[in-house]
């Protein structure tokens, strides 16, 4: 089983400005959600005697892990193939602004891996394969990974078998948790945060 996370909310995301690679923090809100994704998963895992939390080695997945850590006394362990798609050129700007440039590109949500200097999405999917691959046979796997928005789009679409296209149209959000086991994925949503 995989319970799929991705980090809480920062500035940047507050903002819809394009992180990428870059290393921004959690905001207050992005504690909150790390917090009530903790707590969640607590109840999910009465004994995590077995279990392994794998994060990015971003700032905002890594401290999202943390906190799940801190709620089940698990260590956190980071893997670079979990890190989010880089948007090379594109990293730090405001979403609106770039998609008023390329409207075209916009029209779809594959504009991720089109970005100058940036990655593609059979490079970022070789990667999460990669990373996939090794885990252990599933009825053995006890699995909390901690990634980004497109990085988890693209892991449940290879984990579900989906095109590009199927896998980059899933929901991306900061307060719920994917539970991945059997072949199948479900969705469980965390307390709400202010």
């Amino acid at each position: 089983m995989i319970y799929l996370l991705r980090h809480g909310q920062t500035a940047f995301n507050a903002e819809r400005r394009m992180q990428g690679h870059m290393d921004t923090p959690l905001n207050a809100r992005g504690v909150q959600q790390a917090a009530a994704m903790g707590a969640l998963l607590r109840g999910l895992i009465p004994d995590p005697a077995g279990w392994r939390i794998v994060a990015s080695p971003l700032m905002r997945a890594h401290d999202t892990a943390r906190a799940v850590g801190q709620a089940l006394g698990l260590e956190v362990e980071t893997d670079r193939r979990l890190i989010e798609v880089t948007v090379g050129e594109w990293e730090g700007r405001l979403l609106d602004d770039v998609a008023a440039e390329e409207p075209e590109l916009f029209k779809s949500r594959q504009w991720f891996f089109h970005a100058p200097g940036g990655e593609t999405y059979d490079q970022m999917a070789g990667r999460i394969g990669a990373w996939l691959g090794e885990l252990p046979a599933e009825r053995d796997r006890k699995v909390i990974a901690v990634c980004h928005g497109v990085t988890s789009r693209v892991l449940r679409g290879l984990y579900l078998g989906l095109s590009a296209h199927d896998a980059l149209q899933q929901d991306v959000p900061q307060d719920a948790i994917y539970r991945m086991a059997g072949g199948a994925l479900e969705r469980l949503d965390c307390e709400p945060v202010g």
